[in-house]
C-alpha cells in the first residue's frame, strides 16, 4: 500500500486559503479594513458594508402642481378685465346721466302736504300740476278750455275761452318744427309771449292770466294760450317738482320742460321727450 505524499505547493495553497478566510471573517465582524493577498500576489481591500438611511419622499402641496400661465396671458387677462370694468362704468355713467337729464327723484313734501288735491278744474286731475289726456277730455265733451284774465291797463277781469284741439295743434306744430333748434331752451316767443288784446279798452298785448295759488294754476289754459312764460320761476319749479322734472337752471330751461311735459300729459304717445 502506497503512502500518499502531499506536495509542498499544495500545502502552501491550503494555508493561504485558510488565512484568507480568517481575515475575511475578522473584517466582517469588526468593520475594520483588512488587507489580504491572493495566491497570485494581488492585494484586496475589504470595506465594511454600510446601509444608507432611508430618506422620506418629499411632500408637495397641491398648489405646487398648478400650472402658472405665461406672463403674456396674465397681461391679456388684466387688460380684458379692465376694459370690461371701464365699459360697465361708462354704461352706468351714461345711464345715470340720461336719467338726470330730464327726471329728478321724488321730492318729499312738507308736513301737512299731500301729492293729491281736489281737482281745481274739470280738465285737471287730483294730482298736482297734472291734466287729463286729450282722449279723456274728448270722451267727456270738454272741447273748450277757459281761464280768467285781467287787463294791465283798465284792470278789467273776464274769461277767455280756447278751442282745445285747434290750440293744441298750434303748440304741437311749433314744437315739431323747432324742437331741434331750441336746444332744450324756451324760445323768445315763449319767454315773452304775445298777450291777448283787451276787449274792454281795446289795448293790444295787455291782457295777462290770473294765476292765484300754485296748486290752483290753470296749466292747460296757459299752455293753449302759450302764456306759460307769464309764470314766475318759482311757479315753474313747482310744476317741475310735482312732475318729476329737473327744476334747476335758468328760466328758459325750466319753461321748456314745462311746455314739453304738459304736451306729454295731453298726448302720451307724442314725441315730447
Amino acid at each position: 500500500m502506497k503512502r500518499s505524499m502531499s506536495s509542498p505547493l499544495n500545502d502552501s495553497a491550503r494555508h493561504d486559503k485558510e488565512n484568507h478566510e480568517d481575515l475575511l471573517k475578522l473584517s466582517l465582524s469588526t468593520g475594520s479594513r483588512a488587507v489580504s493577498s491572493s495566491p497570485l500576489g494581488q492585494t484586496y481591500h475589504h470595506h465594511p458594508i454600510t446601509t444608507m438611511p432611508s430618506t422620506p419622499a418629499p411632500q408637495f402641496s397641491e398648489s405646487f402642481f398648478l400650472v402658472t400661465p405665461p406672463p403674456s396671458t396674465l397681461h391679456h387677462q388684466d387688460i380684458t378685465a379692465n376694459n370690461n370694468s371701464s365699459m360697465a362704468s361708462a354704461a352706468v355713467g351714461s345711464s345715470s346721466s340720461r336719467s338726470r337729464n330730464r327726471k329728478s327723484p321724488v321730492q318729499k313734501l312738507r308736513p301737512g302736504k299731500t301729492e293729491t288735491i281736489p281737482a281745481p278744474f274739470p280738465w285737471a286731475t287730483t294730482r298736482r300740476a297734472t291734466v287729463h289726456s286729450l282722449e279723456y277730455l274728448t270722451s267727456h265733451n270738454m272741447n273748450k278750455i277757459s281761464g280768467e284774465v285781467q287787463c294791465k291797463r283798465c284792470e278789467q277781469k273776464y274769461e277767455i275761452e280756447y278751442d282745445l284741439h285747434a290750440k293744441f295743434m298750434e303748440v304741437a306744430s311749433f314744437i315739431s318744427e323747432n324742437k331741434y333748434t331750441m336746444h332744450d331752451r324756451a324760445p323768445a316767443i315763449w319767454m315773452n309771449p304775445n298777450l291777448p288784446n283787451c276787449k274792454f279798452c281795446g289795448q293790444s298785448n295787455c291782457v295777462k292770466p290770473i294765476l292765484g295759488k300754485k296748486k290752483s294754476i290753470n296749466w292747460l289754459f296757459l299752455l293753449l294760450g302759450q302764456m306759460l312764460g307769464c309764470c314766475k320761476l318759482s311757479e315753474l319749479k313747482y310744476f317741475c317738482k310735482h312732475t318729476r322734472n329737473h327744476r334747476t337752471g335758468a328760466k328758459d330751461r325750466v319753461l321748456y320742460l314745462t311746455y314739453l311735459s304738459l304736451c306729454k300729459q295731453l298726448d302720451p304717445n307724442g314725441l315730447y321727450d
